[in-house]
């Protein structure tokens, strides 16, 4: 199975949202014809329209490049460390690379990159479930206002909580993250 491409990332992303093909053709000014196309890759969106469909989703347009070329064998199921996807820096000082091969499964992985000093300072929450495990380094997070503070080995879930953290320490925290559905 050939995997990883656009085609298949939008599909994955609308279906992730429960987001019909009507739905999001109709957000985009296009027609349900147009998207079908684009999601079997018979048709290829313009950068306008790729910006459009990052910004419907909340995604970084980084997110849609930079898939690096693999033996065809590998394709879907591994992915070199040196041919992960940059995700981008969502917040300062943040980055993010995407583990998953592709965004087709109902959870993605992500390597997260907390540089020292970052911080997000507004609570977030997302409709999914979260677990980060804590690779290195050390991290402060809420989970609906409540502190914690992580370090190498810990690990911790979002589910149904509002979070943001702050990495005041002098290393950079490590964290992977399973998160379902997938967000990126």
């Amino acid at each position: 199975m050939n995997s990883n491409s656009l085609g298949e990332d939008i599909r994955a992303l609308r279906t992730a949202r429960k987001m019909t093909l009507e739905e999001l053709a109709s957000k985009l000014g296009r027609s349900v014809g147009w998207l079908s196309q684009v999601e079997r890759d018979i048709s290829t969106p313009r950068m306008s329209d790729l910006k459009e469909i990052a910004d419907t989703f909340g995604v970084q347009l980084s997110l849609f490049f930079g898939n690096a070329e693999a033996p065809e064998n590998e394709k879907g199921r591994i992915v070199r460390g040196p041919a992960r996807r940059v995700i981008g820096e969502r917040d300062a000082g943040l980055v993010e690379t995407l583990i998953s091969p592709d965004l087709t499964d109902s959870f993605e992985m992500i390597h997260s990159t907390f540089q020292p000093g970052a911080r997000r300072d507004k609570p977030m929450a997302r409709p999914t479930q979260e677990v980060a495990y804590v690779i290195s380094g050390k991290l402060d997070i809420w989970l609906n206002e409540e502190p914690f503070t992580v370090e190498a080995g810990d690990s911790f879930r979002i589910r149904d909580a509002t979070y943001r953290w702050s990495n005041p320490y002098p290393e950079p925290a490590v964290a992977i993250w399973v998160i379902s559905p997938p967000v990126y």
